[in-house]
């Protein structure tokens, strides 16, 4: 095998060498298996890599190294650029790829417990999307093979196995992949150190440098009596939400017992320290130049509002699929867990040494009603005992002008050519297929219905080849709060939002100028989609993308039939 320099941590949050192929040094050799799952004889691909999950240790504050779960990869047949690392983090290498290409991924699993890999917002065939049905335990492979039909954005992968996702992503399982086109490269955007990607996300750590998430999670926990992992789903030790609501014991190391966990997974994981691109530093210096930031909030549960401390407002230039038809201006900008948002920032005029905050701002109305009536302030105690509320004002990270240049890129007036499916092509544009989220004895679902392995209800089955409307409703009364809802294989137009008393905060700060594959539905909303089911059948997932949510059943099938 071939070992790649990666990049230092100063080089990468300078902004220097984006476009370098990096790999980690020392990359562990998996073991060929005598068959694989997903396998293709047929499929010969332009780019063949290896993905594994494992568990590592990083060094992440002073003092003790944090275990952490952590993909690593390797390019075997390609370019060696596909792949790069992200030196003294947590966070998979990013994975580079155009359009068109041919690609196989072969997923090792070294974790002791089921998982797979969701290619989130790629449109790929239903077998390689990363379904929970096809979770492989330690040891096993899995072969994801596909073209990648997307065109340039902001993409990323995750783990995807029932009652896990949410653990699994929140102790290192995510990484960015960058999808480039002939239409994005013919654009004068900034490119290689000037092109920088951003990933947001709350965690939480105890005394001993370890994070901190619900009782018997993550690679330190020792499963259930019996030294086994917990089944998927089991934080509350086989007890279920009441049973757990009732126990008095098992407390864990940060405090929270049986109480704490059921509540958590409710409301969702907050946590109380905010890391960049899987490090807690979040100084990021620049030059006098424009440059473009890919920011994904990959945080379990948390919603940020995003906008500059001096108020200037932001350039956006793309959303979760890719560039806008024009760019658009924001005082703020709302980013839900999942979501993806590409900003021109121009420090072209701005004086050597300067400073700039990004800063989530102050709002209101994730919770709902809820958070009144479950205790109001003090339910940031059962949400992963974060001492940082919901909707609190704080910094995300800071960019510092370091260097002097000459010379600048002009922002494009036109940056995309979009193709938008029409409305009046829509099947049921009279009655739209409506999903309300619901929440009976404790259990989160759409339509009443929570998840089932490979179940579809009659209201959940589309024809391949029909455009249709979905129309969200998170108008549930007293147990509404803000869910972004993610649906899988597809790119939707964000057709209209009917907006209730949660959003007057946040309204001005949505996105629905382009295509989306996630979308924030706060408390008393309602929002109407408009997506084309095109190329491939089968069976793919909608959930909330709070990953809590998801694990505790806020998550279904719907089935494309050719």
């Amino acid at each position: 095998m071939t070992n790649h320099e990666s990049l230092t941590r100063r080089d990468f949050m300078n902004g220097v060498g984006m476009g370098t192929a990096a790999l980690l040094a020392g990359f562990p050799q998996a073991q060929a298996a005598p068959a694989m799952q997903g396998a293709s004889d047929t499929f010969e691909p332009d780019v063949a890599l290896e993905l594994i999950a494992l568990p590592r240790s990083v060094s992440l504050r002073p003092g003790r190294a944090t275990s952490v779960w952590s993909y690593q990869s390797r390019v075997v047949k390609g370019d060696p650029a596909s792949v790069q690392a992200l030196p003294d983090s947590y966070l998979g290498p990013i994975l580079r790829l155009r359009r068109g290409q041919k690609v196989r991924i072969d997923f090792v699993n070294r974790l002791d417990q089921p998982s797979t890999v969701h290619w989130h917002g790629l449109h790929v065939p239903d077998t390689m999307d990363g379904h929970p049905r096809f979770a492989i335990g330690r040891g096993e492979r899995y072969r994801y093979e596909f073209e990648v039909r997307n065109r340039a954005g902001t993409y990323w992968y995750h783990p995807h196995p029932h009652g896990h996702t949410g653990e699994q992503v929140y102790f290192g399982l995510a990484g960015l992949l960058l999808v480039s086109d002939e239409e994005e490269q013919a654009l004068p955007l900034p490119r290689g150190q000037y092109d920088l990607p951003i990933v947001i996300q709350d965690r939480s750590f105890d005394d001993g440098n370890q994070l901190r998430y619900l009782s018997g999670t993550g690679p330190t926990a020792r499963g259930d009596a019996s030294g086994a992992p917990s089944a998927p789903g089991n934080t509350m030790g086989g007890r279920g939400m009441m049973g757990g609501m009732m126990s008095r014991g098992a407390m864990m190391s940060g405090g929270m017992g049986d109480m704490g966990d059921m509540m958590t997974r409710m409301m969702g994981f907050l946590g109380d320290t905010i890391l960049v691109n899987g490090r807690p530093e979040s100084l990021i210096e620049v030059a006098t130049h424009p440059y473009r930031l890919r920011i994904l909030n990959g945080s379990n549960s948390r919603i940020y509002k995003l906008a500059w401390q001096d108020g200037r407002p932001l350039t956006v230039i793309g959303t979760d699929a890719g560039l806008l038809e024009r760019p658009v201006h924001k005082d703020y900008v709302m980013l839900a867990p999942a979501e993806r948002v590409e900003l021109w920032a121009d420090f072209s005029k701005d004086d050597l040494g300067t400073q700039l905050t990004m800063m989530s701002l102050a709002f209101e109305g994730a919770m709902g009603r809820m958070m009144d009536m479950m205790g109001g302030g003090s339910m940031g105690d059962a949400m992963g005992g974060s001492s940082l509320a919901a909707g609190a004002r704080f910094p995300i990270f800071t960019v510092k002008v370091a260097r002097k240049l000459n010379g600048s890129l002009e922002l494009p007036d036109r940056l995309s050519a979009i193709s938008w499916p029409r409305l009046q092509d829509a099947v049921n544009r009279a009655k739209p297929r409506t999903f309300r989220i619901t929440m009976a004895q404790m259990q989160w679902g759409f339509n009443g219905r929570s998840f089932e392995m490979t179940a579809v209800a009659p209201t959940e089955v589309v024809k391949l080849g029909t455009t249709e409307v979905w129309e969200f409703a998170n108008d549930g009364g007293m147990m509404t709060m803000a869910h972004p809802i993610h649906v899988h294989d597809q790119q939707f137009q964000v057709l209209e939002r009917r907006h209730g008393a949660g959003s007057s905060g946040v309204r001005d700060g949505y996105v629905d100028q382009g295509w989306k594959d996630t979308v924030l539905v706060m408390p008393g909303d309602r929002v109407k989609l408009l997506m084309r089911f095109a190329d491939y059948s089968g069976l793919y997932l909608y959930h909330c993308h709070m990953l809590e949510h998801e694990d505790l059943g806020l998550m279904r099938n719907y089935r494309i039939e050719a």
